[in-house]
């Protein structure tokens, strides 16, 4: 590529950054008409759909200076947004969460955020959103390949409409990619409807990956008893996989449980899903079970891993 190639297309990146940054409101002195910059208001979003969070989680996940997020920090507190709290598997940790306050703050800013989007939306024809949607697909895959950051995803609890997701998506996936039958969808229908009848938000937790705006994983944390916790139903969309998300859904299972006080997490699986067990190896579970068994019209060998937290 020639020296003026190159600077025209750096010219052009700039001229859409301005014309962006402009058009969303970054550039206004609070972002959505609050008294939150930008970065402020990241940092409540992560707080808020995070478990067992510590500032120097933030520091790696979104990049910042530590001074800079120690300041954010300490203006959330004066202000009673949010609160630090040990660890109770490990008091020298500090943990962060949103109090009453906080959680209100960033409804309210979530809303508006879904509002002004919406009304950009709205504004916008069939043809032309498909187009900025598209546009926006590109410009993650481009800039979302390997050795680049942030990652390509989100992580959330669940909402109305998940669970019959998962469901679908375990029974379609399974089938194709390794032949079960209608009976391995059952059993995570008997999972699924078990975690939604006795949800305990303070023990339990179940999250939703997104990408481009679609449901593209999910894992479960569920109680066993006070003292183990039990990771089940790890998936990840076929055209989803490479981009660490596996790894990152089963580190915020590790998180949660350690903070929620569980002493070991545990989990079943089947030899045959590779990915996932190297996943659970490189993350501590050691294997402490195996056996033959005949389910889902496949024989399969069953496995129970387990991490000491």
């Amino acid at each position: 590529m020639q020296d003026g190639q190159l600077e025209a297309r750096v010219d052009g990146v700039r001229r859409f950054n301005r014309f962006f940054t402009r058009r969303i409101g970054v550039l206004r002195e609070g972002l959505l008409h609050s008294p939150y910059s930008l970065a402020e208001a990241r940092v409540l979003f992560e707080v808020a759909h995070g478990e067992g969070l510590a500032a120097s989680d933030l520091v790696r996940d979104l990049g910042l200076d530590p001074g800079y997020l120690s300041r954010i920090l300490a203006r959330f507190e004066g202000r009673g947004l949010l609160e630090k709290v040990p660890s109770e598997a490990d008091g020298r940790r500090r943990l962060l969460r949103l109090t009453a306050a906080g959680e209100e703050a960033f409804s309210e800013l979530d809303r508006r955020s879904r509002d002004e989007v919406t009304g950009m939306l709205q504004g916008l024809s069939e043809e032309d959103q498909r187009r900025l949607l598209d546009a926006t697909r590109a410009i993650e895959q481009a800039l979302g390949k390997e050795g680049s950051s942030p990652q390509p995803f989100l992580l959330r609890r669940h909402k109305p409409g998940d669970m019959g997701w998962v469901v679908q998506r375990h029974g379609e996936l399974y089938s194709r990619e390794y032949g079960w039958d209608e009976r391995f969808e059952a059993l995570v229908a008997r999972i699924v409807a078990d975690f939604a009848d006795g949800y305990d938000p303070e023990k339990e937790r179940c999250w939703i990956a997104e990408a481009n705006g679609n449901r593209v994983g999910c894992v479960f944390v569920v109680r066993e008893d006070d003292e183990t916790a039990k990771l089940r139903l790890l998936l990840v969309e076929p055209d989803a996989r490479g981009m660490g998300m596996g790894a990152r859904l089963v580190e915020e299972c590790v998180r949660f449980a350690r903070g929620r006080g569980y002493r070991k997490l545990v989990l079943w699986t089947n030899s045959v899903l590779h990915s996932a067990r190297r996943i659970y190896e490189e993350r501590g579970f050691k294997l402490v079970d195996e056996e033959r068994h005949h389910s889902f019209g496949a024989d399969l060998v069953g496995q129970t891993w387990e991490l000491e937290l």
